[in-house]
């Protein structure tokens, strides 16, 4: 019995202690439970608040965007999108953890972002963890925010895309909207190139700190988008934007567009129109301020389209240069009377072929339409890539629009001829254009000249493509010939430039008025297009004026000679041509030239300059071409007149400006600088 008792009482006491012990974990447990979730709930769901570990995406850096000197044109800078997290502001106010009300809060808040308080006001009053208060926010207005310590309020990183020359090729260039991808322009085509490769990383927040801390780990780290550089040379895109600007003010016309082609490649040297608008700031523009004429507007080109039919006529051997045509002033082919736009003045006899280019006769090209044939005409139409798009590397070209071959009449032949019922756009005119310039081959136009890494490694280089033979070199040659003589003796007088042989063809359409679907008497489109030199080309000039509104004339050569003589003077005195036969543009004196060309002199500053400024320098003896690229270097334009060499500016040399002044420049001949 004592044997059995002593097993008993053994194995009680160690069954004892085991539930004893047990009984104390689970009281232990029970008792952190009950801490945990009612005496520290409320300090432990604020650290939670506090800090937490999310997965974030990362943008990559957008490529930057030169022009053809190497300029900035566009690129991306860093900036802060602000956030908030309302429950977690207002769980904080409540427990009066925070003093501040979110009225106070949102005045604060907007006062620094310049936005209603109470729009910010309307979001931190959401029953949501995460709100977004402002994107694009610069840094030092972050870093001001940040300064306040409001709980719940914090910032992720964000990238703005800017134009640091404002509206300069704006339509070309596009947007880049929030997210980061462009929506427009070369901007939009390029997207893919220029916007690089995401990454993601996860990262720990402090938002009591107001702090992002160290990666915990990241992946697939980012890749940074390449970078273009364009075919736009910053020199002749600024004659492009100055005559745009003079056209828009002494016209008030709707729209005015500017083009500007090496008609031997294709490429874009100047491209441009008005309205415009500012692509940092694009939400303060309408898509109408922003839209791409040069390669989206579609309108009747008139008499600019008499180059074309020309051409086809000339190539197929239906005329000569020299045939004659009666001109009486009027033309009547059922159910129109055709008219010229000097009907009224005078009539014109029996002009040849030539002669009817020169006086831009209606009548004239539509009986060269008549002998072409409706067949012909429409082959040679689709072969100088008329009713299809150009493939010009920029998002939005349109197609223009051809009338149904089928649907043609005799009417409709003739008013095609001299550029009426058909709509084109202003790329696929200046390419048909090029074409007859260069010899009779259709190029395809392109802006991006080359891509490159962010490092500078070429990526790809942009060739010339050629799209087709149109015409023989014979036709060409002849046609030009025929526009040198519009240019000396014709309509495009206004467009001469001493010492050079310029080509071109005046245009005036009238345009249809939507209300009554015929022709207006009132408004009407206004262009002309030139290439020079002649024999050897350099560049192609389209000038468009839409409804213009003031001024003596409407017509096309009144209206686009000068400006278009003004761009294609420019651009031969920067590459270094004479434009006049008294003028020199090159540097080259030999011993015995009695005048010694003036060269630049050291410049004084007038004072250091600070951020955003530069030095003027001096220009004196310069080249229209060096003046460009010295200009250029600083961010400065400049405004010209004369040719040859500098002899004035203004701002003088060492005068300290800010980044993107107007240097008016002053040329004139060698002995004009050296009195």
């Amino acid at each position: 019995m004592k044997r059995r008792s002593k097993r008993t009482i053994s194995y009680f006491s160690r069954d004892r202690w085991v539930h004893l012990i047990l009984l104390c974990m689970v009281t232990l447990v029970l008792a952190r439970l009950v801490t945990l979730q009612i005496v520290e709930a409320s300090d432990l769901k604020a650290k939670g608040i506090e800090r937490r570990t999310t997965d974030k995406s990362l943008r990559p850096e957008r490529g930057t965007i030169y022009d053809a000197q190497g300029n900035v044109l566009a690129q991306s800078i860093p900036v802060k999108e602000i956030y908030a997290d309302p429950k977690t502001l207002s769980d904080l106010i409540i427990k009066k953890q925070f003093k501040q009300t979110k009225e106070d809060v949102a005045k604060e808040l907007g006062s620094i972002l310049a936005i209603k308080s109470q729009d910010i006001l309307d979001k931190l009053n959401k029953n949501s963890s995460w709100v977004s208060l402002a994107h694009q926010v610069d840094i030092d207005k972050a870093d001001k925010i940040m300064a306040l310590k409001i709980p719940g309020v914090g910032l992720n990183e964000e990238e703005k895309r800017f134009y640091p020359m404002g509206n300069f090729a704006a339509s070309a260039l596009g947007i880049v909207k929030l997210d980061g991808h462009g929506v427009e322009g070369v901007e939009s085509y390029y997207d893919k190139v220029l916007f690089g490769m995401p990454g993601f990383k996860s990262q720990e927040q402090d938002i009591k700190a107001r702090s992002i801390l160290d990666a915990l780990h990241q992946s697939d780290p980012t890749r940074p988008g390449n970078c273009i550089s364009l075919t736009l040379d910053s020199t002749i895109q600024y004659f492009v934007e100055q005559q745009l600007n003079q056209l828009q003010q002494s016209t008030k016309a709707k729209t005015v567009t500017i083009l500007a082609m090496d008609p031997m490649t294709g490429r874009i040297m100047g491209m441009g129109s008005r309205p415009s608008f500012d692509p940092t700031e694009y939400d303060k523009a309408t898509p109408d301020e922003r839209r791409n004429l040069s390669i989206s507007m579609s309108y009747e080109p008139g008499s600019t389209f008499k180059i074309i039919t020309g051409s086809a006529a000339l190539e197929e051997g239906v005329i000569q240069p020299s045939d004659t045509f009666p001109d009486p002033g009027y033309l009547r082919i059922p159910p129109r009377l055709i008219t010229n736009w000097d009907s009224d003045q005078k009539p014109h006899g029996n002009p040849t072929f030539t002669q009817g280019m020169q006086l831009s006769s209606n009548v004239v090209l539509a009986q060269v339409g008549k002998k072409l044939g409706i067949d012909s005409f429409y082959i040679y139409l689709k072969a100088f890539g008329f009713g299809s798009k150009t493939g010009i590397d920029i998002s939005g070209e349109e197609s223009g629009l051809l009338l149904p071959q089928e649907k043609a009449r005799d009417i409709d032949l003739a008013t095609m001829s001299f550029g009426q019922a058909n709509s084109v756009t202003p790329i696929q005119l200046l390419s048909a254009i090029s074409a007859v310039a260069n010899g009779g081959t259709l190029y395809r136009p392109y802006i991006v000249d080359k891509i490159t890494t962010p490092d500078g490694q070429l990526v790809q280089q942009q060739k010339p493509t050629p799209v087709r033979q149109v015409i023989t070199k014979a036709t060409a040659m002849q046609m030009t010939k025929i526009l040198e003589q519009v240019v000396s003796e014709g309509t495009g007088h206004l467009a001469q430039i001493p010492g050079i042989s310029v080509a071109g063809k005046t245009g005036t359409a009238q345009k249809v008025d939507p209300k009554t679907g015929a022709y207006s008497t009132t408004d009407f489109i206004a262009s002309f297009t030139a290439f020079a030199p002649a024999e050897d080309p350099k560049i192609a000039v389209l000038v468009i004026i839409d409804t213009p509104k003031e001024g003596e004339s409407h017509q096309g050569g009144s209206l686009g000679g000068p400006p278009a003589k003004a761009i294609i003077e420019g651009v031969l005195q920067y590459f270094g041509l004479s434009v006049a036969k008294d003028t020199q543009s090159t540097v080259s004196i030999s011993p015995s030239d009695s005048a010694v060309r003036p060269s630049p002199k050291p410049v004084i500053p007038e004072r250091s300059p600070v951020g955003g400024e530069v030095i003027i320098p001096d220009l004196t003896g310069m080249t229209m071409r060096q003046v460009g690229d010295t200009l250029a270097k600083s961010e400065l334009h400049f405004n010209f007149t004369g040719s040859g060499l500098v002899n004035l500016q203004s701002p003088q040399a060492g005068k300290v400006v800010v980044k993107g002044t107007t240097v008016e420049v002053k040329f004139s001949s060698l002995n004009a600088v050296n009195p």
